[in-house]
């Protein structure tokens, strides 16, 4: 047996090797299935036309074809057209049986994607070579395949990965400023001549914390913030961040607008309302105190490991102090916001109020839209 000269994994790849022999001579096709058995495999399938050939390869898969040129019908150069054409067909190594009066069209099988060829009346010793060479030739182009679908698998994940970090920093940052980050930019900062920058503080919530679970807690406090969120979002307000219960936002950045103050006051109002239906929904007596001014800042991204969108400037700090000198339930603003709103919301002035670092600081209360 010619397996005994083969090595035991060379013997063992072809004992599972499935192959089909198209050939209209029923003769032809006994005496090389014989050859082939004797190399080594053990399954073996025949087809007397291309057409069978083509019905057999789609229904099953093999691990290589030995085509006769000249048959009835769909001859051999057709039938490899056919298979490699075929994207799912194409894998399958060809070596095609020809006589030598048959040269030419032997050339064209080649050039159409023939693996090799096989003269008629055939050699058992060359039929093993070409068997052993289109075997290593196929086992070969599986590993590529193979690799190809590691490689495809991981630029999938990889590209996943991507979506959900970019998803991740659209959630964190402004659109514009994220896009800048994933374009590859590193240190990111504008000036802006003038924003309006709106903070408020929960009122009651530490008294409510001390009467409710942690869990129900961070959700109820949760539901309120999203209210907030989807407010701002609605009306072009940026939220800058949320420290504890107390809630930052700003109006006219990344992206300058100058309605500014007219949407942070809209969001202030609104949020008064918010705050309303979430009391009666959770029976709940929290309060909001809220405080904005406009002005000048300087806007960036800080941090290496967590990105954050940030604000800073005196007309920050004057915003803050708004919200802590303000009282409880009340809208206070500085004369630098109240001038750009007043012709279309209702305000009352409160007089000059001490500010910590400021001194005294003319403010007005924001009652609601005219």
């Amino acid at each position: 047996m010619i397996t005994n000269t083969l090595t035991a994994g060379i013997a063992e790849q072809l004992a599972s090797m499935k192959v089909l022999i198209v050939d209209d001579s029923r003769t032809l096709r006994k005496l090389m299935s014989m050859a082939l058995t004797n190399l080594g495999i053990n399954h073996i399938l025949e087809a007397a036309d291309g057409e069978e050939a083509i019905a057999k390869i789609n229904s099953e898969t093999f691990d290589l074809m030995l085509l006769d040129m000249e048959m009835p019908g769909l001859n051999g150069l057709e039938t490899l057209k056919i298979i490699k054409g075929s994207e799912d067909l194409q894998y399958l190594p060809v070596i095609v049986v020809s006589g030598t009066e048959d040269f030419e069209k032997t050339i064209e099988c080649i050039e159409a994607g023939a693996e090799d060829y096989l003269p008629k009346p055939f050699n058992s010793v060359l039929l093993r070579a070409r068997v052993l060479s289109s075997l290593e030739k196929k086992r070969l182009r599986d590993l590529d395949r193979l690799r190809i679908r590691q490689l495809q698998h991981e630029q999938e994940l990889l590209h996943l990965e991507q979506l959900k970090s970019e998803k991740l920093m659209l959630n964190i940052l402004p659109k514009p400023i994220a896009e800048r980050l994933m374009r590859g930019e590193i240190n990111i900062s504008s000036s802006y001549e003038a924003v309006t920058i709106i903070f408020s503080d929960l009122v009651g919530f530490t008294k409510m914390s001390a009467q409710k679970s942690p869990a129900d807690l961070v959700k109820l406090l949760n539901d309120l913030v999203s209210r907030f969120d989807r407010r701002a979002d609605d009306l072009g307000v940026l939220k800058i961040k949320t420290i504890g219960d107390s809630y930052m936002a700003a109006g006219g950045l990344p992206i300058p607008r100058s309605d500014h103050a007219h949407i942070v006051a809209d969001f202030a109002l609104g949020m008064i309302e918010d705050l309303k239906a979430f009391n009666a929904e959770n029976n709940a007596e929290l309060q909001l105190r809220i405080g904005i001014n406009t002005g000048p800042v300087v806007a960036g991204v800080i941090g290496f490991t967590k990105f954050a969108y940030d604000l800073w400037g005196n007309s920050v700090n004057t915003a803050s102090r708004m919200e802590s000198t303000s009282e409880v339930g009340k809208i206070q603003m500085t004369k630098m916001t109240s001038d750009l709103i007043g012709n279309d919301f209702e305000i009352q002035s409160r007089g000059m109020v001490e500010c910590k670092g400021l001194g005294q600081v003319e403010t007005f209360f924001l009652n609601r839209r005219k």
